[in-house]
Parts: structure tokens; sequence; C-alpha cells
């Protein structure tokens, strides 16, 4: 945009130039013409004046007629010495008196002629007549080299061509200067608003901007605060409604874990049998008459949804916590990746131990710029998805190392692996959105994990792959940190 317009000015500015430098050359042409009229003029009123100065004609055959200047004639030679030359002809062209280059045609009639004729270099303008003189009829013709018209052809290109051209190339460049410095507050302005990142909502300092742009600088400031205002209220809406939701939901699993312990123990002293009824008088019966007791079966599936939603609203706190700007004014720290990783790897050792599951560690030391609590949320939902969707008796691998990546300097490198089903490279893209779930897929999952770890990998300004695991089996998830100092 920036570029157009700095072209269609330069184009605006400069064309009128051009048009001003065709009517200099126009007006200059007109202003020879009129000069050149009046010394053709002169040319007129002096023709005559040649013819009286052949007075007789010549004495001896071969000899040239009598020639007397008359004054007129005289003085216009003298004052145009070396620019001017006269000729006197018979009537078959042969140069009796004058200069042998001012030659022309015989005229056909008495009537004046015009021509133009070079001679050493100098354009000259002739006037020729056939008229009647003291030695018989004659053609004479007289010789200007100072008409401008005849020079204005040549020195066009120096006088007024060339010096309009230096001028409108100098006004050119002196124009593209002064508009690139015209925009470039506004081109500042363009590139301080494509560097910012797509969080970065604050405004727009209006009076480092142009006057001619202030009232779009304040358009887009207040839209900024319109869209600030409208996101951060749906983050604390979806914050506090997490929050809220997270004590209920873990009373609320609570007592079914225990009732499903309750459960599974009657079922294990009598097997086949269904769990007794409450005492009529008890406090269950009346506060729930008529109520049908659920079998083991039944509460297993009531812990599962109690458990599914209670990791959901953990899911949407953390999904809160990583979007929210707030995170702005929290510095970020080097976070020992090993350590990290070997915190991880105790906190699921139950889960794969028990599903059947190789959980592994290959870690080497390695540190990353960031916040340890979002790093430890974005390695735990890469770790828990692995050990949810990989079968009985596979393997899960963590690992952490430092890498080299060309002129971006030591990063540091997180990988999750597993030998599950693993994900098609044309749904890799898909399962990154919030709420995503692979069509067929099993196992309690919220579509949040992978979402909520992309989110964390991007504010920390690295990134997440998905690549096929070791023989191309499984699933292996890497995120790229970056290892420089705070």
């Amino acid at each position: 945009m920036t570029s157009a317009l700095r072209n269609r000015l330069l184009l605006f500015l400069v064309l009128p130039l051009c048009v001003l430098a065709l009517m200099g050359a126009w007006l200059d042409y007109r202003s020879a013409d009129e000069a050149a009229g009046r010394h053709d003029q002169r040319l007129l009123r002096l023709l005559p004046a040649l013819a009286d100065s052949v007075v007789a004609a010549p004495r001896r055959e071969g000899e040239p007629p009598l020639l007397l200047l008359a004054p007129p004639v005289e003085e216009f030679l003298r004052q145009n010495a070396g620019y001017a030359g006269y000729s006197v002809q018979d009537l078959s062209g042969r140069i009796l008196l004058g200069d042998h280059w001012v030659y022309s045609a015989v005229p056909l009639t008495h009537d004046p002629e015009f021509h133009s004729t070079e001679h050493d270099s100098v354009v000259y303008r002739v006037a020729v007549q056939r008229t009647r003189t003291g030695a018989g009829e004659l053609v004479v013709a007289l010789a200007d080299g100072s008409d401008p018209r005849q020079q204005w052809g040549q020195q066009v290109l120096l006088r007024v061509l060339l010096p309009n051209l230096v001028l409108i190339a100098a006004a050119g460049l002196a124009i593209h200067w002064a508009v690139r410095q015209a925009f470039k507050p506004l081109v500042d302005l363009a590139e301080a608003v494509e560097r910012r990142s797509p969080r970065d909502l604050s405004p727009i300092p209006e009076g480092t901007s142009p006057a001619e742009v202030r009232p779009l600088v304040h358009s887009l400031n207040r839209l900024f605060a319109l869209v600030n205002e409208q996101t951060e209220g749906q983050r604390r809406f979806v914050a506090d409604a997490a929050h809220q939701l997270r004590t209920p939901l873990a009373g609320l699993q609570a007592q079914v874990e225990a009732w499903a312990l309750a459960a599974r123990a009657a079922g294990r002293r009598t097997p086949g049998a269904q769990p007794l009824p409450p005492d009529p008088g008890s406090a269950e019966a009346r506060a729930a008459p008529g109520s049908i007791v659920l079998g083991v079966q039944e509460i297993e599936g009531l812990r599962r949804a109690a458990r599914r939603t209670s990791k959901l609203a953990h899911q949407l706190l953390a999904l809160s916590r990583a979007d929210a700007g707030s995170l702005e004014g929290q510095p970020m720290q080097q976070v020992d990746l090993k350590a990290l990783c070997e915190g991880i790897l105790e906190d699921f050792l139950d889960a794969a131990t028990a599903k059947g599951l190789d959980l592994g560690l290959e870690a080497a030391p390695a540190e990353a710029t960031g916040h340890g609590w979002l790093l430890r949320e974005l390695l735990s939902n890469l770790v828990d998805n692995a050990i949810k969707y990989t079968p009985e008796g596979g393997s899960v691998t963590l690992r952490c190392r430092m890498v080299f990546m060309g002129g971006a300097g030591p990063c540091a490198l997180l990988e999750v692996e597993d030998d599950g089903p693993g994900i098609a490279e044309s749904e890799r893209a898909r399962v990154l959105q919030r709420f995503y779930r692979l069509p067929g897929a099993e196992g309690e999952g919220t579509g949040l994990g992978l979402a909520i770890a992309d989110e964390i990998a991007r504010r920390h300004g690295g990134s997440l792959r998905l690549l096929a695991g070791s023989g191309g089996r499984g699933l292996r998830v890497g995120v790229l940190l970056a290892a420089g100092r705070p």
C-alpha cells in the first residue's frame, strides 16, 4: 500500500513537471517563430533594395552586372557579418554576383519564396524573388543566419529539453526522497503493528503517529480495547467456571470413588449378588425415596464420567491460564527440563504400570526459558495422551536434550513417543484444534490435551510438531523451546 501511494504521488508530481517542460518548449518555439516572422518581414523589405542595387547590365559578355549595394542592404550585411549573404542569379540559375553558397532554384513566379540552407554548420533563412533589375530580369536572394527559428531546431536539445530533463530527474529524486521521508512514520507504524503478537492488544501511542493517521490509530486503539475487553471477559468466564467446578467435582469424584470401592468389595463378598438397598430409616432412603440401587457397572460408568468432568475442568483452567494476558507481567526463568521430566515420570508411573505400559526416560541435561508450571502442564498433557491411547503392553518414552538449529543457536527439545495407533498425517493439523477428536477414537479424551500443549509451546516462542514414531508406528510429539537466558 505504501509503495503504491509513493509511486502514485511521484507520478502525480512528476507528470505536471513534464507537462510544464513541454509547455516551456512550445512557448520557446512560439517566441522563436514570432522572432523569425519579423526576420522574414525584414528580408522581404530588403529584397527590392537588393534588386535596385543591380544598376546596369555587364559591359562585356561574361562579366557580372554592375552592382551598387543600397544602404539598407549594406547595413544588413555589415550588422550580420559572418551570418548573412546574398546572391544574384540569372534565369538559368548561374550565380552572377554575391556568395555562391546562397543558391536557390529559379522561381516560376515573381512572388517571394523562402527556404532554409546550411553552410558552415549554420542554418540560414533564405528569401528569394524573381524580379526586374537594371540588368534585366534576374533572381535575387538574401540569407540570414541569425533567424531564431532556424537555430531553435538545433539548440532545442541543449537549451530546452536537456535542462528540463535534468530538472525533472532531479525533481523526481527529490520528490521520491521527500515522499519516502513523509511516509516513514506510516511505514514504522505498519511494521510495529505487524511485529505485534496476536495477543498484544495494548494501544498504539498516538503522539508518535502523523497527524493525518491519528484518527486511524485512534480507531485501531478503540478496536483493540473492545477486542481485549471481550477476550478478557471470555477468559475470566472460563477460568471462573473451571475454578468453581473444581471443588464440587473433586468432592463428587471422591464420593463416587468411595462408592465404587464399596460396590466392588460387596461384589467380591457375594459373587453375583446385587448391593442391598439402603435401610428405609436411613438418611439415604429419606433423601431419595423410591431410588433405584445402582450396580457395579453403573457405578464404574459414573466414576469415569466424574473423572472425565474433573479432568475437563482442570484442562479448561490450564488453557485459560495459558491464554491469560497476566503472563506478560510474569518474568520467565530457566527451567531444568531433565528434573521436570523425572518429576513427570514419577507422576505417571502408576498409571502406566496399571495399564502394563513400559514408561521410559531418556533425559540429557537441558534447560529452556519459560514458566515452569506451564511447561509441566504441557508435558503432563503429552504423557497423559500417550498413556491413554497406547494399548496394553506398549511403550511410552519421554526424552529431553539440547539441539542446535543453525543460525537459531542452541534449543531445548522435549519429545514424547509411543507405539500406539498414531495420527494420520492429514489429521495432524486438526488435532491441535480445541475439542477436536479423531473419528472413532477410543478412550475418555476431551480434545484439549494437544491444543493446550500447542498453546503453551507458542506462548514460549516455540513450536510443537507431530511426527510418526520409530519404524513408522505410533506418534512422536516434539516441542522445540528457546534455550537462551531470560
